[in-house]
């Protein structure tokens, strides 16, 4: 579930969401990094800044979620959402992955706004991809089925490992990573608290085999390349998990 096996092109197809906030994400960091006009001021207009949030900048509620303060600092988020989007925008849909990856950042930014100092500035998705996280233990904890144990366990000792570092590592935004995840869990518990109801976001299940929309969980058989892309993207991963959780 969080090793893709898809060719470049199969990506895009399946996870346009996912491929649109990570675009962003490298247009913004290209753009963003200009030395000349409009660079310093785009970035400028688009921080997260607590100080001009209060004197009615809303929009940075959730424009820092698309930003990044550096090339590593982007990088290991977008991997991040590369490894952790996927699942997720196949079980709810375009339109509900986008909802809940923007309720995320933004109820995280908003929490940084109330929780942090006025010259407080801020930017990055951390709180949008710890919603991610929240929503995955919603699943875990409310339909458990839906996931199988490696990939339950996957998912709590990044989750454990990600709330340990927040805390350890300097300059990082606390209340965007805690608020993120809180977000994240609330919203999967509301779609997922009522064990006895028919799964949400239109899951079913046939011949055994879990079908969330389109897609199937289904058995399958990994031939040599698909092994050798499996041994890529674990590489990837752990690098992704280095970095997201290190000081940028």
């Amino acid at each position: 579930m969080f090793f893709r096996t898809e060719s470049f092109q199969q990506f895009i197809r399946y996870y346009p969401i996912v491929t649109a906030i990570i675009l962003i994400h490298v247009l913004l960091y290209l753009v963003t990094t200009l030395p000349f006009f409009p660079g310093d001021y785009i970035f400028s207009i688009l921080a997260g800044v607590n100080l001009y949030i209060s004197e009615g900048e809303l929009w940075r509620f959730i424009t820092p979620t698309f930003l990044h303060s550096g090339f590593a600092h982007m990088l290991f988020n977008s991997f991040s959402l590369v490894l952790f989007g996927p699942g997720l925008e196949r079980l709810l849909g375009k339109t509900k992955f986008l909802m809940l990856y923007l309720a995320g950042g933004i109820l995280a930014n908003i929490a940084t706004y109330f929780v942090n100092p006025l010259y407080y500035t801020h930017v990055g998705s951390s709180g949008a991809i710890f919603a991610l996280f929240g929503f995955y233990i919603a699943i875990i904890v409310y339909r458990k089925h839906m996931l199988s144990q490696q990939n339950s366990q996957i998912i709590l000792t990044i989750t454990v490992i990600g709330v340990i570092m927040t805390f350890i590592q300097p300059n990082i935004n606390i209340s965007a990573h805690v608020f993120g995840l809180i977000a994240g869990f609330m919203i999967g518990s509301i779609a997922y608290y009522d064990r006895h109801s028919k799964p949400s976001f239109g899951m079913r299940t046939s011949g055994g085999q879990m079908r969330l929309g389109k897609f199937s969980f289904a058995k399958i058989r990994l031939g040599s390349a698909s092994k050798g892309k499996l041994i890529i993207w674990g590489i990837i991963a752990i690098l992704a998990v280095l970095g997201f959780f290190s000081r940028f």
